[in-house]
């Protein structure tokens, strides 16, 4: 008499995809968006407090704020372009994508130099050091996020991102995603409210 074999188990179910890069940069997101929104709030207090004093003797333009605000709306675009590519293995969109981020990016950090210049405001004035507080950590933060941009794009060019890992894309995507956000919070604290 044969004796019947124990049916045979499946196999344990791969474990699933693990997203470190993904959630340490939200993580680093949420962070730097909460001290950008403190300093924000800081400016807007200190603006408060000074009454029609505040900027008295600066202007700011509406010109250069509106197109850096054009241009990151547009970098949002091309942002979500790359992680879409990149999720369907188009390596080629992928890096057209990321590059032309990084082209919407120089012109923000181009435009906020020359604003920066053009107002004339200094740091001896009242307004001067929260307005250059505010400001240059946005400006810091863009710098970043481009050279997060640049990173995973050399990674993406090397063949390391693909439909079965697009985290890095993504997480590129999460942090220039929350630069642009502070921007649309400092474009109406500092540049519409004045």
């Amino acid at each position: 008499m044969s004796e019947l074999a124990a049916p045979a188990t499946a196999p344990p179910a791969p474990p699933g995809r693990r997203r470190e890069l993904l959630f340490g940069t939200a993580f680093v997101s949420a962070g730097v968006v909460m001290l950008m929104l403190t300093l924000v709030g800081a400016y807007l207090s200190a603006r408060n407090a000074a009454g029609p004093d505040w900027l008295a003797s600066n202007t700011i333009p509406l010109t250069q704020p509106n197109m850096q605000l054009f241009g990151l709306a547009l970098s949002v675009v091309t942002i979500q372009w790359a992680v879409y590519a990149i999720n369907r293995d188009d390596r080629t969109s992928t890096l057209v994508a990321l590059g032309a981020t990084l082209l919407l990016g120089a012109a923000f950090v181009n435009q906020t130099i020359f604003l920066l210049n053009f107002t004339g405001i200094t740091a001896d004035q009242a307004e001067g050091t929260l307005f250059f507080v505010v400001t240059g950590g946005q400006l810091a933060m863009a710098v970043a996020a481009m050279i997060f941009i640049v990173f995973v794009g050399f990674r993406a060019l090397g063949g390391q991102y693909s439909s079965r890992n697009p985290d890095g894309i993504a997480a590129a995507a999460v942090f220039w995603d929350s630069m642009v956000a502070v921007y649309v919070v400092v474009w109406v604290a500092v540049y519409i409210m004045k």
